[in-house]
């Protein structure tokens, strides 16, 4: 099992990466020192027929008594109705100060379920069980909750860490096709802006990630959590240097607004969002043509697309390029490379983004 601590005083928190983890959940969720109470175990009606049971009984075999909570599957549950659903659940569960919520799916879990957490009683523990690739390799670990508003990505939201992440890889066996590829965006990112010899790992292991062999996710999901955990580490609330997670993120997030949440996934809209980062970083950042066409190779080769789709320029995409939670001024800190593994921040105008993208 792949073990380390995120180091952050008061809020450090252990990691688990291990196919088999879940049935371990009540345990490390005993010995993260959360309190065996009531709780509630929050998923999503495509995790919990699979996952919901078994994540409940290591619970219980531990001494918790969780209360499952189902919302509907998809990034339309990052809402305010949603929240406001959960909220009632957890009423009549009776979660008090003592309770934790468990967060057993994708990023969309994670975030509503995290956001639940934060505001509930002015906030109470959260434990993050992360069952797609894009959360077990990113959005799991890292503090950042919330839920969407109609214009614009995770507006509304809060800072509020965990104190348990447990990354079972044995779940991404049952993730389909297209939303295992996506959650590799995440994983190329990290070798994109901070660990230039992880592009070759990935390059090298990318048949048997798509094979999905357990041993080679695991390396591949615990080596992506530790950088995000150095960055987090260094800046827990985003001031300097986790700012460079949001590589491919800003014209992702444009698009997932501006198409409608849900027509693109997360990583899908990362990885096209990298593709015009990279032309981008051509374009402001003098990126070597080797490395940008090398970057732009192994994010083909998982599966995802490069280039922005047509129609993709729109009063939609302009007005959520400038809600983007990185605009600085007249325009946005945007995510750039110089080259493979080092990446660093620099104000564009949005006349300055559009031209380099159009």
């Amino acid at each position: 099992m792949g073990d380390f601590i995120v180091e952050l005083a008061a809020n450090a928190h252990p990691v688990h990466v291990a196919a088999g983890a879940l049935d371990r959940l009540g345990e490390l969720a005993r010995a993260a020192g959360l309190k065996p109470a009531r709780a509630a175990l929050v998923t999503d009606s495509n995790v919990a027929p699979l996952y919901g049971d078994r994540a409940a009984r290591a619970l219980r075999a531990a001494g918790f008594d969780p209360a499952i909570v189902v919302v509907a599957a998809g990034e339309a549950s990052k809402s305010l109705a949603t929240l406001a659903t959960v909220y009632d659940r957890l009423a009549d569960a009776g979660l008090d100060r003592s309770s934790a919520i468990f967060a057993l799916g994708g990023g969309v879990v994670g975030d509503l379920a995290g956001f639940a957490a934060a505001t509930w009683m002015r906030g109470i523990a959260v434990a993050q069980i992360p069952t797609t690739l894009v959360a077990q390799v990113d959005s799991a670990l890292g503090g950042k909750t919330g839920i969407n508003h109609p214009s614009a990505k995770n507006l509304i939201g809060a800072f509020h860490q965990p104190r348990l992440v447990v990354a079972d890889v044995a779940t991404l066996a049952t993730l389909p096709e297209r939303e295992f590829r996506e959650g590799l965006a995440e994983a190329i990112k990290y070798g994109a802006i901070m660990d230039a010899p992880m592009v070759a790992a990935l390059e090298a292991a990318m048949p048997a990630i798509l094979r999905r062999e357990p041993a080679t996710l695991a390396e591949i999901v615990e080596r992506s959590l530790r950088h995000k955990a150095f960055v987090v580490q260094s800046d827990e609330r985003e001031g300097g240097l986790r700012k460079i997670l949001n590589f491919g993120h800003t014209i992702g997030h444009a698009l997932e607004a501006s198409a409608g949440y849900g027509s693109l996934l997360h990583g899908e809209a990362v990885a096209i969002g990298m593709g015009a980062a990279t032309a981008l970083s051509r374009a402001c950042a003098n990126l070597p043509a080797p490395d940008a066409t090398r970057l732009l190779g192994l994010i083909e080769a998982a599966g995802l697309a490069t280039r922005l789709p047509a129609g993709w320029r729109g009063a939609e995409f302009d007005r959520a390029l400038k809600l983007d939670k990185k605009r600085a001024g007249a325009g946005v800190e945007f995510v750039l490379i110089d080259r493979l593994g080092h990446a660093f921040t620099r104000e564009l105008g949005f006349d300055e983004i559009i031209a380099a993208l159009a």
